[in-house]
């Protein structure tokens, strides 16, 4: 698997609806405390739900260069590769590599 993103939107939403909820329980000093553990606990849910979500099915691919050299790409299994296949290594400007057909 390859890990799915961590911003702050999960934990944001998550502390949002949990401190929303948690200040429905409860009446003066207790609500307040409610309140805070609510945002807490739904900010820390916020973040495993967000990054779970966005997991992605991974291949690591190991690929013999004309050269002899080899290199490894770990990347989203987007492209069915197969033993012997043909292909190009890619580098972005950004310095992030993919294996294309």
């Amino acid at each position: 698997k390859i890990e799915g993103t961590k911003s702050v939107v999960g934990p944001a939403a998550g502390a949002a609806a949990g401190g929303a909820l948690g200040s429905t329980i409860g009446h003066g000093s207790g609500r307040t405390v409610a309140t805070v553990l609510g945002a807490i606990a739904g900010g820390v849910a916020g973040a495993a739900v967000e990054e779970g979500v966005t997991q992605k099915d991974g291949l690591e691919i190991t690929v013999k260069l004309d050269n002899g050299d080899a290199v490894v790409v770990v990347q989203e299994a987007d492209v069915p590769f197969a033993v012997g296949d043909r292909v190009r290594v890619l580098t972005g400007s950004d310095g992030t590599t993919r294996v294309s057909k």
